[in-house]
């Protein structure tokens, strides 16, 4: 059972992904809020229901499967609707994320939440966050917002205007690094990315291992 646990997070098209995959490589647990979110509202799911009961049958597709692609338009058209759908999923993604973290082998696991800037806003006296206060370090995965534009405008096909909305959807570039405890930057080469990550994974090992001590 991992005791000690990295929340890792960056904006949208920051790269999150190779990040991820490295830590993997290295025989790291990572639990995933986007799989997780994916879960929670997967056909015949408990909250695939409520979602439909809060937004109606015209957020399902042909195969009775959530329409990602309009549901996402939808939300970044309307900041209450994107409140109502995260009322929904986010509660059953941090219980799974957490029942994956403390199942995980291994000294210590990591959980990738993109959203976890957003959530750090909510804490108590002490820092300590209300959704998320069994993370010991957060890990931001950084690049230039015209970066992220850039890829964003690649990856997903979409128009600028789109691109925008998501980018102003989320915390910003100095919120997310107003919260880390490390930073990965993601804007250089993939063997840039590989030195770093294996020297977090260095660093958080001989955490995990005094906070057992």
């Amino acid at each position: 059972m991992a005791d000690y646990v990295v929340g890792l997070t960056g904006g949208v098209a920051s790269g999150k992904s190779e990040v991820t995959r490295r830590f993997e490589a290295l025989g790291v647990t990572v639990a995933d809020a986007d799989i997780a979110a994916r879960q929670a509202v997967a056909i015949g799911s408990e909250g695939l229901a409520r979602v439909v009961a809060t937004f109606g049958n015209d957020v399902l597709d042909a195969s009775g499967a959530l329409d990602r692609a309009a549901m996402r338009r939808r939300i970044y058209a309307d900041p209450a609707a994107r409140k109502r759908l995260e009322t929904i999923i986010h509660p059953r993604v941090r219980r799974a994320l957490r029942a994956q973290c403390r199942a995980a082998p291994g000294p210590y696991a990591v959980a990738a939440i993109p959203l976890l800037a957003e959530a750090s806003r909510e804490r108590d006296r002490a820092g300590v966050l209300y959704a998320y206060p069994w993370l010991q370090r957060i890990a931001v995965v950084d690049v230039p917002v015209d970066v992220q534009v850039a890829r964003l405008l690649a990856r997903d096909g979409i128009d600028m205007a789109l691109a925008q909305g998501m980018l102003e959807a989320q915390a910003t570039r100095a919120q997310r690094l107003a919260i880390a405890d490390d930073v990965i930057d993601n804007s250089g080469t993939l063997d840039a990315l590989d030195a770093q990550v294996a020297a977090l994974d260095a660093r958080y090992r001989a955490l995990a291992g005094a906070a057992l001590r």
